[in-house]
């Protein structure tokens, strides 16, 4: 079975929401590209007028050279221009013969070069500002998508695009040019016999307005499956470490096999469709080419007949033949021009309606520059929900309130769920706050340029993301002018000059997709000297150290050491030996600060913080039954809903 497009499209939201996709794509788009545009407008129609002059010319050569039944002359051409011998007539149209082929050759290079161009370039930029705006959504856009389904948009959306604006536009020119110019020389020469030959395009015309409708909700749900396919495949390639190792290549290939049968069966309706339109197409075309030859044939062998009272030539039956034959396939190639228009049509829906898609980040116009003298940060009762960008929900986090003086580092503990992490995403405003401020000494983070806060501020996660590279430039990823002297000496202060100076092609070793030629500690000391190289006045730590090993802790922990030196330092750790010289500790339970001060004094509270460092010393059986009891509750809230940490 298909999907269906309202439960499972997840651009559908932004494809209701555009309007005249195409339009506007011409409007933005081919403005800018309007020279190759009129190249391939103006050759396609001279290359399609040069088509149809050799079977006027073989007309006319039969009637006036071969059997004399007319006298000689050339529309638009003077008789006294024409020469007045057979062998004259006969090689002037051998010349304009040969003129229509090599020069419409000629013509038809400049149509292929028009077009090409001018889909190509629609192609790069219309993928990179679809990129561009993608990235700069705010993250609970991603959270709601899937890779794959915006790989979907970014490549096989585009790519529709390009296919109809190359492909598509150069047989709507040839279209027009073929059948405007048929039908003009019809009816100049035989309008009687014209009309006989154009009998079909009326039905024609009624047929593909019928497909149109068909086909358009059958190429939306195309685009959805394939978005969901993508998704399905990305996921499993990038966890096939999982997968072999849990032994569950069976599920995943019945899960694959759902997906691409969803696909299949929608791609398959399509099909079905045009498959049908197609041939219909070609029989209703072929009605004008039989009733042409039969009506013209008789007329030719028996002269004149009931209605028809105009004389016909054997040469111009001839010439009605030929164009009636020219005639079916540009009338059926219309079908597929209207095919390709419609696949092209969901796909700049959908990618208008990602470029359109509000940020929700208020952007202040005139915001200046964040200016970090001491990187002194204050939470001010800050209040946030992830539901409330939605219109709905509790808060996340709630009534937060803290004071981090610069230089200091500040430990945010607390159980999973609790709200950590949201709390420092709000600091680097991956989201806006519902209520209450974030200040850096004393500026609102919500009045400053977003570029300027995130330049003052260094990121080190648990998840230590490489891109495909080499370590070179790993480590140099966002300051990019950094010098090789000073990318080594950030490596060393990360503890990771070493090992990258026995990796086999040193710091120009390709660290492969994601890192994975590289440990979990690798990666994560050369995301630590990104961090250092970057030097920013205020540094963010979430869980920096909870996935290495022990010896690996040490060596990350002392160059976390020499980063956090006189630096404002947020830090998230589940291991609180981790983070217990920290100036401050700040514990979180449902997204409410419970505890604040030294781990000294949180442990003589005998509070929330004092019974997870009795959990993690071993001193189970001395917790108490509340705090048991909260724990249990915790862990299945946290398995019904995603949590935030």
């Amino acid at each position: 079975m298909g999907i269906s497009i309202d439960d499972d499209d997840p651009f559908e939201d932004q494809r209701e929401g555009t309007e005249n996709a195409m339009r506007r794509l011409f409007a933005v788009y081919g403005r800018e590209n309007w020279f190759s545009f009129a190249v391939g407008t103006l050759t396609s129609l001279v290359a399609r007028v040069l088509d149809l002059l050799p079977p006027l010319l073989l007309g006319i050569a039969i009637d006036s050279i071969f059997y004399q039944t007319r006298p000689f002359g050339l529309a638009f051409v003077p008789q006294a221009w024409l020469p007045t011998t057979r062998a004259g007539q006969f090689w002037l149209l051998a010349g304009l013969i040969a003129f229509a082929f090599f020069g419409g050759a000629g013509f038809h290079y400049g149509r292929n070069w028009g077009w090409n161009a001018f889909s190509q370039n629609i192609q790069h930029q219309v993928r990179t500002d679809t990129y561009d705006k993608m990235q700069r959504l705010n993250m609970d856009f991603f959270a709601d998508k899937q890779t794959g389904e915006m790989m979907s948009v970014l490549s096989n959306d585009v790519n529709r695009l390009e296919q109809f604006l190359n492909g598509g536009m150069n047989s709507v020119f040839r279209l027009a040019a073929m059948v405007v110019g048929i039908s003009v020389v019809m009816f100049a020469t035989n309008w009687q016999l014209a009309i006989i030959a154009l009998l079909p395009v009326p039905l024609i015309a009624g047929f593909t307005y019928y497909f149109v409708k068909k086909i358009q909700p059958k190429y939306a749900e195309v685009r959805s499956t394939v978005g969901e396919m993508n998704s399905r495949l990305e996921n499993n390639l990038g966890g096939i470490q999982v997968i072999k190792s849990t032994n569950t290549e069976p599920y995943e290939s019945d899960r694959v096999g759902d997906v691409s049968k969803s696909y299949y069966d929608a791609q398959w309706g399509a099909i079905n469709l045009r498959i049908k339109f197609f041939p219909t197409l070609r029989v209703i075309a072929g009605i004008g080419f039989v009733a042409t030859f039969i009506v013209g044939g008789f007329w030719v062998l028996n002269g004149p007949f009931g209605p028809f009272t105009q004389d016909l030539s054997a040469g111009l039956f001839v010439t009605f033949i030929l164009y009636t034959q020219r005639f079916i396939w540009p009338m059926a190639q219309f079908g597929q021009i209207i095919n390709m228009y419609q696949r092209a049509r969901a796909s700049a829906e959908r990618i208008f309606g990602l470029m359109d898609e509000p940020s929700r980040l208020n952007q202040d116009p005139d915001a200046e520059d964040l200016a970090v003298s001491a990187g002194h940060v204050e939470y001010d009762d800050v209040t946030f929900g992830y539901e409330s960008e939605r219109g709905d929900g509790n808060p996340t986090v709630e009534d937060v309130n803290f004071d981090v003086p610069g230089g200091d580092t500040v430990a945010l503990v607390g159980p999973t769920g609790a709200g950590k992490s949201t709390v420092l995403k709000l600091l680097l405003r991956m989201y806006d706050v519902d209520d209450g401020e974030i200040r850096i000494d004393g500026q609102d983070i919500d009045s400053v340029t977003l570029s300027s806060l995130r330049r003052s501020i260094g990121y080190v996660s648990q998840n230590s993301y490489l891109f495909y590279g080499t370590v070179k430039e790993n480590i140099a990823y966002g300051t990019f002018d950094a010098t090789d002297e000073e990318i080594v000496e950030a490596a060393k202060a990360a503890e990771a000059h070493e090992f990258i100076r026995n990796l086999p092609d040193g710091y120009d070793t390709m660290a492969g997709e994601r890192g994975v030629k590289l440990s979990g500690g690798q990666r994560q000391r050369i995301t630590i000297a990104r961090a250092i190289l970057k030097d920013p006045e205020i540094l963010v730590l979430d869980e920096a150290t909870s996935d290495v090993d022990t010896e690996t802790e040490m060596l990350i922990q002392r160059s976390l050491d020499r980063l956090t030196t006189d630096r404002t330092t947020f830090a998230i750790a589940h291991r609180l030996s981790s983070i217990k010289d920290a100036d401050q500790i700040v514990v979180l339970e449902d997204g409410q600060v419970r505890e604040r001060g030294t781990h000294d004094d949180l442990i003589e509270e005998n509070g929330l913080y004092a019974n997870l460092w009795a959990v993690q010393a071993g001193e189970i059986d001395e917790l108490p039954q509340e705090f048991i009891e909260r724990a249990t509750q915790r862990q299945a809230q946290t398995e019904a809903e995603a949590g935030d940490d």
